[in-house]
């Protein structure tokens, strides 16, 4: 059984989890379990033991010696104190043979920075005498560090270190994260923040959408207007993004920058509109912001874009260089007699054919300077350089698409964490799987984008990846879009789901185990937040804004309630498909705080199946826990009438309550008459509101429930109910 402590938001601390527990026996001697290391390794072998971990540490050093592996083991230190919760010090060698040793192995220096050829393959040993950290290159010892800070956990006499064998390498070479720092800006300090998780997390790519509609987000020196008037004053200069590039290949991270064109392109055309397909540009309707594009079809764009990107360019040193291509509006051509009476003189018989040449004569450009163009999946709507790397993100047949024409692909597909589903959706996709729901990726596609977007010929279902296609595919990306991110709310969006994705691109498919994942996820997500996340503590913080001094309540719901899903909950976008005049919304509702995974409602709703499944002795926890969540609807209320900003959530405390009796009534307590009626509307009104944004098909005419919110509970209800729902 796993024991918590419930926080003020209640949100979950896991003590001592059963899956990676280290205690002390009767004797004192410490005794672990098997430990949690996230990504799971390609081989763990573990005897179960485990010892104390000494306070002093000789470092030996053999092969290659780096300034990047002296830093990363000084990061090592500073981390070790911090989960050990003890002072760690680590000196040189000595003739004593008794001393704890951490020795370090790294065959190459490697290259100056990270790439996507670099090797990250390691093996480690721990054991009494010390540990043993072996790698061909430094980006592998970086990965068997963060390893070994997993195998550490404190226990009662003290911190103790996880008997273990690991020998380990991922399974694709691009592990990414893209966060959209347009539609919200994020400083410095958090893109850091969220760097460091990626390094504890093996992984290796953070793709920056530097430029949309809503912001150009990177000081220009050759068009100063990008910053000064289209970042709204909100951007990073040049000497913050050498900050942010160095940082990231300190911890074996890339940055790929990405600047999308021709379309979304309304901050480009905000500080320069002599390049607009359309002027002048609509500057009062929001909608506007996601539909300007660039004249393909003056020469002077392609000198402003080329200039562009050349100094861009040489501020990201990575060889990759994302230029967007998405959901171009093609009205924005086809309404410019210009652009068609051009198209019709070059013989370009539609707009794809058009952006076709644009990405062909703006990837020449990037060539010459040594860059592997990049974008996302339209772009192969007509012929493309063989070489563009493809980002997928509207259905598996486009990977089996542009792989079958010969272009390396990253997957996207899949991985939205806008759609705001749990980690156990995410992590059941696997990047290569190519049987996924093409109608629905197809609606997710047009409910994400403005509508009459370029659009490539419909892709029938498609067999098995070819082993020659499967080469091309480099890895996959999580991709968080921000219209409805602040950057307050970023780490608890990202987080813990990140981290399970990170698995699914890292471990082999054998590894990645669903039926563990939300355990080992609590054990995960506690160990970034102990070394610098601020999940918690931002949502605490958005939570005492609204209600100072009265929060548990609100904790006690936010705890066991989810946000709707498949962009349900971004108002505007849903204004803008129903034609309706697009309003900023206000991201400080309940709805807003709440996170996609609940390890509550997790752990509840695994000892209602158990019980249905026969572990009777569970019984009275269960009616507890109901009992507790039937009563807080109460102090809901009351928390509500002094806090008008908790009033929106009053439905879903009150579907919390009716729930909670529903599972209560199902274990023998309350029942009055019309009991089963009564517990039937609530799990059928619960299974409707999830049915409501199950998918992005049925969320654009579907009405939602008024809180945002869903009951996670619902699973665990319904399992403790099954006599009475048929």
């Amino acid at each position: 059984m796993r024991f918590y402590l419930t926080t003020a938001l209640g949100l979950v601390l896991s003590l001592a989890p059963a899956v990676c527990a280290a205690a002390a026996d009767s004797t004192g001697a410490p005794v672990a379990q098997h430990p949690v290391i996230m990504p799971a390794p390609s081989s763990l072998q573990t005897d179960g033991s485990a010892f104390a971990l000494p306070q002093t540490l000789a470092v030996v050093w053999h092969g290659k010696k780096t300034a990047l592996l002296e830093k990363a083991v000084e990061r090592f230190r500073v981390r070790l104190e911090k989960i050990s919760g003890q002072k760690i010090s680590f000196t040189t060698p000595s003739s004593d043979p008794s001393l704890f040793t951490l020795t370090i192995a790294c065959d190459e220096a490697g290259g100056p920075l990270p790439s996507l050829t670099m090797q990250e393959d390691y093996t480690l040993t721990t054991s009494e005498s010390g540990i043993t950290l072996s790698a061909t290159q430094p980006f592998g010892i970086l990965h068997g560090l963060a390893s070994t800070l997993q195998l550490v956990t404190r226990t009662q006499t003290g911190a103790v270190l996880a008997q273990a064998t690991l020998s380990d390498a991922p399974r694709f070479r691009w592990r990414g994260l893209m966060i959209d720092v347009s539609r919200h800006f994020m400083t410095l300090p958090t893109l850091l923040r969220q760097i460091d998780a990626m390094e504890l997390t093996k992984l290796n790519a953070l793709h920056l959408h530097l430029a949309d509609g809503q912001g150009f987000r990177v000081e220009s020196k050759l068009f100063p207007r990008l910053h000064t008037v289209a970042s709204h004053g909100q951007y990073y200069t040049q000497n913050q993004i050498r900050t942010l590039v160095s940082y990231a290949a300190d911890r074996g991270i890339r940055i790929v920058p990405e600047f999308d064109t021709p379309g979304h392109s309304f901050a480009l055309l905000e500080a320069y509109p002599r390049y607009a397909a359309q002027a002048p540009l609509n500057l009062t309707d929001r909608a506007e912001r996601n539909r300007a594009a660039l004249d393909p079809t003056n020469p002077a764009t392609y000198r402003f874009v080329n200039a562009l990107y050349g100094e861009m360019a040489a501020l990201f040193p990575d060889a990759y260089f994302h230029i967007g291509g998405d959901e171009v509006v093609a009205k924005q051509w086809k309404n410019a007699p210009r652009i068609m009476a051009y198209m019709k003189a070059h013989n370009l018989a539609t707009p794809a054919e058009m952006q076709a040449e644009f990405t062909r004569r703006v990837a020449r450009s990037l060539t010459r300077r040594h860059k592997i163009v990049m974008g996302w999946d339209e772009i192969t709507a007509a012929e493309i350089p063989q070489d563009t790397v493809v980002e997928v993100w509207r259905g598996a047949a486009h990977t089996a698409s542009a792989t079958a024409d010969g272009h390396p692909v990253v997957v996207s597909d899949g991985y939205y964490l806008d759609r705001l589903q749990p980690s156990a959706t995410f992590y059941q996709r696997d990047p290569l799987d190519i049987t996924a729901n093409m109608a629905e990726a197809k609606a997710a596609a047009q409910v994400t984008g403005p509508g009459g977007t370029i659009d490539a010929p419909a892709v029938q279902q498609v067999t098995p990846l070819s082993d020659a296609q499967k080469a091309l595919v480099l890895g996959a990306e999580g991709a968080l879009w921000t219209e409805i991110v602040t950057e307050e709310m970023l780490d608890s969006r990202l987080w813990p789901r990140m981290a399970a994705l990170a698995e699914r691109f890292w471990s082999a498919p054998a590894q990645c185990d669903a039926s563990t994942l939300s355990g080992r996820l609590a054990v995960t997500q506690d160990r970034l937040e102990l070394l610098g996340l601020e999940s918690r503590s931002n949502s605490h913080r958005m939570l005492t804004r609204l209600a100072p001094g009265d929060t548990d309540a609100a904790a006690t719901l936010l705890s066991v309630t989810s946000p709707i899903r498949n962009y349900a909950h971004n108002h505007e976008l849903l204004q803008i498909r129903h034609k309706q005049t697009a309003t900023e919304q206000d991201l400080t509702a309940p709805a807003d705080i709440a996170s996609p995974d609940s390890f509550v409602a997790d752990r509840f709703n695994q000892q209602a199946v158990a019980y249905a499944g026969g572990q009777k002795d569970l019984k009275q926890s269960l009616r507890a826990q109901l009992t507790a969540w039937t009563e807080n609807d109460a102090a809901f209320q009351a928390a509500a009438l002094r806090h008008p900003g908790l009033q929106v959530a009053l439905p879903a405390s009150n579907a919390l309550k009716n729930l909670a009796q529903a599972g209560l009534m199902a274990l023998g307590y309350d029942r009055s008459s019309g009991w089963k009626r009564r517990a039937r509307e609530a799990i059928y009104t619960a299974q409707a509101e999830f049915a409501a944004s199950a998918t992005t098909k049925v969320v654009t005419n579907t009405p939602q429930p008024s809180s945002d919110l869903l009951q996670d509970i619902l699973p665990g209800i319904e399992s403790l109910a099954a006599g009475i729902l048929h």
